[in-house]
C-alpha cells in the first residue's frame, strides 16, 4: 500500500468558528507594524550605520549582507504566518504541504508554538529602562546605543519601537485561535439545520393520529 502524500481538503469556507473582528484586524496588521523595523536595518548591511555611535568596526560584507537580508525576510516571513491563526489555512493544512496536506490542524498544534514564540520575542525584544542610558534585557543590564543626533534616535525609536508588541500580539491571537477551535456551539441542533421541538430522526406518526376527532 504507497503512502498518499497529498489528501483532499474538507470542504470549509475560510474558518469553522467566526474569527473577532480585533483579531483579523491584528494579525493583519503585524506584518506591517514589524516592515519599518525591517526596513530601517537594511542599511546596516552596506554598513551605513544609520546615525548610530558603533564602538566596533562593521563586519565584512559576506557576513554583514546575507545576515541583515535574511533576519528581515525571516521576521516578515514569521508575521505572515501568523495570519494562520485568523485564516483557514491555519485549520486545515494546505493541500500543497506533503503528509499532512488537506489535514485539519489541532488546535494545540498551532496554538504552543504561537505562545511559545511569542514568549521568546517577548523577552528578546522587552528592555526596562533603568536610567543613565541603561537598560535590562535579556542579556542582562546593557548600555543603550547613542546616536550623533536626536533625529537620528527618534527615527530609530519610531522604527523600532514597535517591534516589542510582536510577542504580546501572537499571545494574544494565539489564545483567541485556541478558544475559537474548542469553543462549542452554543445550539449544536441549529447547527446541523434541526430544530429543538422537531421530531427525533427516524420517528413516525400514525397516519391520521394527529387528526383524530373528538368525542
Amino acid at each position: 500500500m504507497t503512502p498518499k502524500l497529498f489528501h483532499r481538503p474538507p470542504s470549509v469556507d475560510d474558518t469553522e468558528q467566526p474569527v473577532p473582528r480585533w483579531a483579523m484586524r491584528l494579525a493583519h496588521a503585524l506584518p506591517l507594524l514589524l516592515l519599518p523595523a525591517c526596513l530601517w536595518r537594511l542599511p546596516f548591511a552596506l554598513h551605513f550605520e544609520m546615525g548610530q555611535a558603533q564602538a566596533g568596526e562593521m563586519p565584512a560584507y559576506w557576513l554583514s549582507i546575507p545576515y541583515v537580508l535574511g533576519l528581515s525576510v525571516l521576521t516578515e516571513a514569521i508575521a505572515i504566518l501568523t495570519i494562520g491563526l485568523v485564516r483557514g489555512w491555519g485549520e486545515v493544512a494546505p493541500a500543497w504541504i506533503p503528509l499532512i496536506g488537506g489535514r485539519r490542524v489541532r488546535p494545540l498544534a498551532a496554538f504552543a508554538p504561537a505562545v511559545l514564540g511569542g514568549l521568546i520575542l517577548t523577552v528578546l525584544f522587552t528592555a526596562v529602562p533603568l536610567g543613565d542610558d541603561r537598560s535590562l534585557t535579556l542579556y542582562g543590564v546593557v548600555d543603550n546605543v547613542g546616536y550623533s543626533s536626536d533625529a537620528w534616535e527618534l527615527l530609530a525609536t519610531v522604527c523600532v519601537a514597535p517591534i516589542a508588541a510582536w510577542g504580546p500580539i501572537t499571545i494574544a491571537l494565539a489564545i483567541a485561535y485556541h478558544r475559537r477551535r474548542t469553543a462549542r456551539p452554543a445550539n449544536p441542533a441549529v447547527c446541523h439545520g434541526t430544530s429543538p421541538t422537531a421530531d427525533p430522526p427516524g420517528a413516525q406518526r400514525r397516519p391520521g393520529a394527529g387528526n383524530t376527532p373528538r368525542s
